[in-house]
Parts: structure tokens; sequence; C-alpha cells
């Protein structure tokens, strides 16, 4: 099976001409499924809620998200947030869908400026909303030619456990990269526990192997519910059992800003930030300023890819303009 997640921000109605409707929590998730030379591809849209008054929701599917697909409805300074948050995530496949209010009108060269801003050159701006046809088409292309992220080492952020009658400690979340096989055996993070994936679900069936992508929940032996929360990373042990070849943990960071664009806020020292990435949502206090790198001391560790480091995004939360930015070179600070 081959996934494709987009970060769906638009109407709940389109969303439901492109695929069906398959989960609500402080995120909507609507899947459509499609065999092809018999291989089953996957659309599944993610529709953060609550947006602007929570960033979470949208911050998280941006985590997951390979793809964009937005609608404009009418220009305002949540429009402007949305496309700074793509832009700073560097999801270069996506679409802008021009929708206006009835009887208003939207200028898409307005539009055009506002995407180039935002970092989002390589998005197709539609001044008529492609029908659902269309749409899937154009997302199943991007799928066609997405870079495999199953070859990679495992890292699946978990968010949502419980435990299960008769099977036990339940963990879902998305596998971000690398593949999980019946019996594996793995660590959660930050806890350090170890426990073995008894069973794997994906889309409500039993599978022997989740890949990058998919949506899975992984039912624990020898895994306590206290290894658990929000947030936690589900990594394969090293030889030495230790999860050094896939992940970094950081206490303190050095990391170099790339400020969101029309982001006027400078950092300054004692500012407090959330550090978002891989599910993540880590809240950080600036220690110190020299010249551009920033020395960030974290509450509670934060996990960091070794190979490839993903985009971190950094927010400020009691701001209009939430996105500060993001940094990809995170170093320790011993």
């Amino acid at each position: 099976m081959s996934v494709l997640n987009v970060a769906f921000v638009g109407t709940q109605d389109y969303a439901r001409k492109i695929a069906k409707l398959n989960d609500t929590r402080d995120i909507e998730s609507y899947v459509f499924k499609v065999v092809e030379n018999s291989i089953t591809k996957v659309i599944s849209l993610l529709r953060p809620l609550r947006h602007p008054e929570k960033i979470r929701p949208l911050l998280s599917v941006l985590n997951v998200a390979r793809c964009g697909v937005v609608e404009v409805e009418t220009i305002d300074p949540s429009l402007g947030e949305i496309l700074v948050a793509f832009g700073c995530a560097g999801i270069e496949h996506g679409h802008i869908i021009l929708r206006p209010e009835e009887g208003e009108w939207i200028d898409p060269e307005q539009i055009k400026v506002i995407q180039q801003q935002a970092g989002l050159t390589s998005w197709k701006l539609h001044s008529t909303p492609p029908d659902e046809h269309e749409m899937r088409t154009l997302l199943l292309e991007v799928l066609d030619n997405l870079e495999d992220q199953s070859i990679k080492n495992l890292v699946i952020p978990v968010d949502q456990f419980f435990n299960v009658k008769g099977v036990g400690l339940v963990a879902i979340g998305y596998v971000q990269s690398g593949s999980v096989n019946k019996h594996d055996k793995l660590i959660a993070l930050p806890t350090m526990d170890i426990g073995t994936a008894r069973s794997l679900q994906v889309m409500d069936d039993d599978v022997d192997t989740a890949i990058a992508g998919d949506r899975v929940g992984v039912a624990m032996r020898d895994l306590r519910q206290e290894a658990l929360e929000r947030g936690s990373l589900l990594v394969k042990p090293d030889v030495d059992g230790s999860n050094q070849s896939t992940l970094v943990q950081h206490v303190k960071s050095n990391l170099k800003l790339k400020p969101a664009p029309f982001q006027q806020k400078l950092l300054g020292v004692g500012d407090v930030i959330h550090a978002a990435v891989d599910l993540q949502f880590v809240v950080g206090r600036v220690e110190s300023i020299e010249e551009d790198i920033v020395q960030i001391s974290w509450d509670n560790p934060l996990f960091i890819r070794r190979d490839e480091q993903p985009r971190v995004l950094i927010n400020q939360l009691d701001l209009k303009m939430r996105i500060l930015g993001y940094s990809d070179d995170l170093s320790i600070v011993e």
C-alpha cells in the first residue's frame, strides 16, 4: 500500500467529495483508495480543526504531510499564516484553490504575490476549483513521484494510545520513515522502555508490515501504559539496545533560525518558544543569542532524526503571526 498524506486546509464539503471521512479528533482524516496495477494507492486528507484559534493541529498535519491543498475563500491574516506555515514546513507539492464567498471576488494576482513570498512557488494556483476527479488525479501524480521513505530508519510519533480488552496496549501514529513488522522490538522515547509489536493494523486491516506514510496501530506486548504519552516516539533499538543511530536527544540546542516571511518579531533572551517536529510540541527558552546562533534550553527532551534532519518549526503562541520560522540544523549543546 502506498499512501500520500495531504495537509488539507479547506471546506468539509470539498474534502468529502475527494475522499471518505475516516476519523475526527482535533484533525479530520479523509481516505480515498484506488487499486492500480495490483497496487493499492491511498490519498489521506488531514484537515486541521479550530484554526486560527489553535495552531497545534495545523503544525501536526504539516509534520506528517508530503503535499498540501489550501482553499481560499477570503484574504485575511489567517491565510497568510497558513501559507507561511506550509512554506516553512518545506512542503513543495501543493495546490491553492480560489473559492470566493458568494458575491465576492479574489484577485489571483494578489494570491500569486502572497504565494511567492510564502515560498510556495512550486505550488499550482487554480482560479477555478478542480472537481474531485481532477484533484484525485493530481494528488495521485504526486504520490507516484515521491521519494521512498520506507528504506530509512523507523520513526513513529505516537498521538494516541489506550488499552484494548483482549489486545492490550495499542499505540497509534504515522510512520514518518522506515517500516515496522510484527514481532519487532521497539523503544518508546523518552522513557526508553522496550516492548514488542504484537500485531499491526493499517486502516482497520491486520497487516504484517507498515511502511512510511501509513497510520498504524501497534498492539504492544511487555510495554506499560506509563511508557507512552502524546508525542512519544517508537523506534527500533540498535544492537546495543540504544536508539542513537536513529534519533538524537536534545536537552539544549544551538540553532540557526530561518525567519518566516512577514515575521517582524526578533527573538530575545528569555523568550519562550515552541518547537514542532515529528508530532512533538516542546517548549523551549532562549538562553543566549550570538550573531545568528540561538541557544535554546528545552523543558522536555526534543528528539531529532540523525539522518536528513527535518525542519523544526519554531513558533511563539502569543504573536499574531505565530510561525517564527524554522531550523534544519540543530546541534546539541553539551
